[in-house]
């Protein structure tokens, strides 16, 4: 009586954890779509000012100037934490899976309806995102999104400030000014997902 009490009680520690942990990890989804969807706004919001403000050329470069550095800081903060989101969740998924590994073990059946094709990633080793290849799948997450256009706001920022630093004499050097700030900025944010992601492989083995 004593062992089936005992049973009982880790069956209900286990669910409870279990619960727990998918509720986590749907917060973990609906925190990366608000922050997306945050940022997003906020650079709308400041590319409709940006168009008033072209009507002003004597307005225009200091407005500029003062927007899009604050819409670039929102954009790096808000990538590191979307990484960090993805982070989370893969633990929490992980765990989610040790749970499940779990109940396998109960009975002869529990082997089926718990099998590990049919759970998520880690039990479920095929992962879709990874059909396309590596290079899709970085730049498949929404932090690799919202990089990619915080690097376009960078690099449309470089492109400004040489131009105004060339007094417009040197278009075109200004626009390649822009085109480096984008292009390293976005592997930049692409070797800081790589690195996180390795750290967490470290921690998991």
């Amino acid at each position: 009586m004593q062992q089936n009490e005992r049973l009982s009680a880790v069956m209900s520690a286990l669910t409870t954890e279990h619960f727990a942990l998918q509720a986590a990890s749907s917060s973990t989804v609906s925190e990366a779509a608000a922050r997306s969807s945050l940022y997003v706004f906020s650079l709308s919001s400041a590319l409709v000012a940006l168009g008033f403000a072209a009507q002003s050329p004597s307005g225009f470069k200091p407005f500029a100037a003062a927007v899009l550095p604050a819409v670039f800081v929102l954009g790096l903060f808000t990538t590191v934490r979307l990484v960090d989101t993805v982070l989370e969740n893969m633990q929490y998924l992980a765990r989610i899976a040790e749970i499940r590994g779990y109940y396998r073990t109960l009975t002869p059946e529990s082997r089926e309806y718990f099998a590990p094709n049919t759970g998520r990633w880690p039990e479920a080793k095929a992962t879709p995102s990874l059909q396309l290849g590596q290079l899709a799948a970085w730049f498949g997450t929404t932090a690799s999104m919202i990089a990619f256009i915080n690097s376009f706001v960078a690099g449309a920022g470089a492109t400004l400030l040489a131009d105004e630093l060339l007094s417009g004499r040197r278009f075109g050097i200004a626009v390649g000014a822009g085109m480096s700030t984008f292009l390293l900025l976005l592997i930049l944010s692409l070797l800081y997902q790589r690195w996180r992601f390795s750290l967490l492989d470290l921690a998991r083995c």
